[in-house]
């Protein structure tokens, strides 16, 4: 099972639509995808039609074991699961404190799904704590929504600098990309001066991406023509490639 949490410490940068939407194209793709709404806001629970709670809260889901298998919900997607947020995420940190070796604690609990799923997805909340970093122990790789501006690269840089080589592979991507703006073409098409290596694939700024929150259900669902959709599934394929050399 390859894990790939979709992380930044900004909020607003297009996780939970980027979850979500790789989620239902991993699962079209053939393979089994479970997808964990670690964001006690819940937004990719909501958009998958599911109610958000677990219950006996994130205490009771990091003892692991059958905790974690009553935890995953189906959704309206073959070979799509999802372990629902719930609200307690909030004390996650708290919960990890006074965990022996709370930084491998995620992983552990993970462990008994290793034969389960092919690709876990985790929709991580926006912050640099103690969750984080079990997250990062967890994963393979880190898929990084950026939106072309001073701000969000100076973000990246921190990420970076705080993962160093010890950490998971971090994918960068270009989000909310508003073309028009002058700024955003010449961030994204000056990619020597970035940080790090970007993914090629960019997610426009699009009504279609909101959309996703009325219909409660991913892009491809509902309009598989458009320039959003296509972008996802450019970056899904990317994605992969990237994963698979992993």
């Amino acid at each position: 099972m390859k894990t790939l949490a979709v992380y930044n410490i900004k909020g607003g940068v297009g996780k939970t639509a980027t979850a979500t939407n790789l989620a239902y194209l991993s699962a079209s793709a053939g393979y089994r995808t479970l997808l964990w709404d670690l964001d006690p806001q819940a937004a990719a629970t909501f958009y998958l039609r599911v109610k958000p709670r677990v219950k006996g809260g994130a205490k009771k889901l990091l003892t692991g074991g059958k905790a974690v298998d009553r935890a995953i919900k189906g959704t309206d997607y073959e070979l799509l699961d999802l372990i629902p947020a719930d609200f307690s995420y909030r004390k996650l940190d708290a919960t990890l404190s006074r965990e022996k070796k709370p930084k491998r604690r995620l992983s552990r609990v993970l462990g008994p799904l290793e034969g389960e799923y092919d690709l876990l997805i985790i929709d991580c909340a926006p912050s640099i704590a103690l969750a984080s970093e079990s997250v990062f122990h967890a994963s393979d790789a880190l898929l990084v929504p950026t939106i072309p501006t001073p701000l969000s690269l100076s973000t990246l840089k921190q990420i970076l600098g705080h993962l160093g080589r010890k950490g998971p592979r971090i994918l960068p991507f270009f989000s909310m990309v508003d073309r028009r703006k002058g700024l955003h073409r010449l961030i994204c098409e000056d990619r020597q001066s970035l940080p790090c290596r970007f993914l090629e694939t960019e997610i426009p700024y699009s009504s279609i991406v909101e959309r996703v929150g009325t219909h409660r259900a991913p892009v491809a669902t509902f309009d598989r023509a458009s320039k959003a959709a296509k972008a996802y599934a450019s970056l899904w394929r990317e994605v992969m490639g990237r994963l698979i050399s992993l």
